[in-house]
């Protein structure tokens, strides 16, 4: 009788787990017995859950914030799970899963202890906090047996900065925790007709828009800069974005775009793959990334793509052939390079399709998956 591997993934909240981790569990509960470690709670997660209904459940109250108490809590609580459970593997995502859970499974003997970095809270702090965070990064790194990063250009830059080395680290594939659900994320002529339509969005309007949290970091203030620079010469544009205002930013782009009548604000949405077909360009102009799903998920709907230099968006598009790049924080190169995507359709048009190309040789959900499950089996078979 063969023996399946247990393998345990640990994460703070279980939204990471429906944005990133689900496909890559539908392929590896194939081969390995999965139980899932989150701050679950039966009401808020209901839906969540039972897409769990295939894997063993726990919850340990891990908090995102800094908690003394209710981390010491949570750090018994994993020791003892993962001593009483036996895992053949332990794995974690996001960075206060990471501390406690590489902690944990350290003390609890797990041989195999995994943590993936997918971006810097600490990247844009100062002072004492900062080097208290990078103390933890490195926390995580001393107490793993294997570092993974979701990219090339963001694994450089962890190693320049001391916290990772060449030798301890790796990127699964081309990169990307979970890649792109490319059967989901197909353009499809009437569904943008249809989104665009309730959305009050003419044919001939160019749409610019945003998928992600609405914060500072993010880069919403320079693109409504950017987009209130272009208003006057181009009044058929629009601007929308999508997702959670995490700062109360909405009434500052209002303020400085000036015209309601050109911004949609969406809120959240389950369902961004319908949403993002009412885009010309999508604009990511952040100050601090990981990796930047949200960028590969537009170029698979055939979208041109605007990124900023940060290094966690280097290795999502190939400049001039996918998408255009920009300087962090540098509004006026923005400006340009959306008024040439306003002129050019014919660059639009040229930039989405070979998006498509490249997230589909490269960046496909379940190629990704495959690239994990290779990883698992090197790790139990040594």
């Amino acid at each position: 009788m063969i023996v399946r591997k247990k393998v345990c993934f640990v994460v703070s909240s279980p939204l990471t787990i429906k944005a990133f981790l689900l496909n890559h569990f539908n392929i590896l509960k194939a081969e390995f017995d999965i139980s899932v470690v989150a701050n679950f709670d039966a009401e808020r997660d209901a839906l969540i859950l039972s897409q769990l209904a295939d894997y063993t459940v726990c919850n340990i109250k891990i908090s995102r914030a800094i908690n003394p108490a209710g981390d010491l809590r949570a750090l018994i609580a994993l020791q003892k799970y993962f001593k009483a459970n036996k895992f053949d593997i332990v794995h974690s995502v996001t960075p206060k899963a990471g501390l406690l859970s590489m902690t944990a499974s350290y003390m609890a003997g797990i041989k195999n202890r995994v943590h993936i970095f997918t971006g810097q809270v600490w990247y844009h702090k100062k002072g004492i906090i900062k080097n208290l965070l990078i103390y933890l990064d490195k926390l995580i790194v001393l107490t793993s047996t294997h570092i993974l990063v979701d990219g090339e250009a963001q694994r450089s830059f962890l190693i320049s900065q001391h916290i990772i080395k060449d030798s301890n680290s790796q990127v699964l594939g081309k990169g990307s925790i979970s890649g792109v659900d490319t059967d989901r994320f197909t353009p499809i002529v009437s569904t943008r007709k249809k989104i665009r339509d309730e959305l009050l969005i003419n044919d001939n309007d160019v749409v610019f828009g945003f998928l992600g949290r609405l914060n500072k970091d993010k880069g919403i203030l320079d693109l409504a800069n950017a987009f209130k620079n272009l208003k006057e010469d181009y009044p058929n544009i629009k601007l929308l974005l999508i997702g959670t205002d995490e700062e109360n930013l909405i009434p500052q782009v209002q303020r400085i775009v000036n015209d309601s009548n050109s911004i949609i604000f969406y809120g959240p949405t389950l369902k961004p793959e319908i949403v993002l077909q009412a885009l010309d360009v999508f604009c990511m102009p952040s100050y601090r990334e990981g990796f930047g799903t949200s960028v590969l998920e537009a170029s698979m709907l055939g979208l041109a793509v605007i990124c900023s230099d940060t290094y966690g968006l280097m290795d999502t598009i190939v400049e001039n052939e996918t998408g255009l790049r920009h300087k962090v924080g540098n509004i006026r190169s923005l400006s340009d390079q959306m008024r040439q995507l306003i002129q050019l359709p014919d660059l639009r048009k040229y930039l989405g399709n070979n998006g498509v190309r490249f997230v589909t040789s490269n960046f496909s959900a379940d190629n990704i998956s495959r690239e994990w499950l290779k990883f698992y089996h090197r790790l139990v078979l040594n």
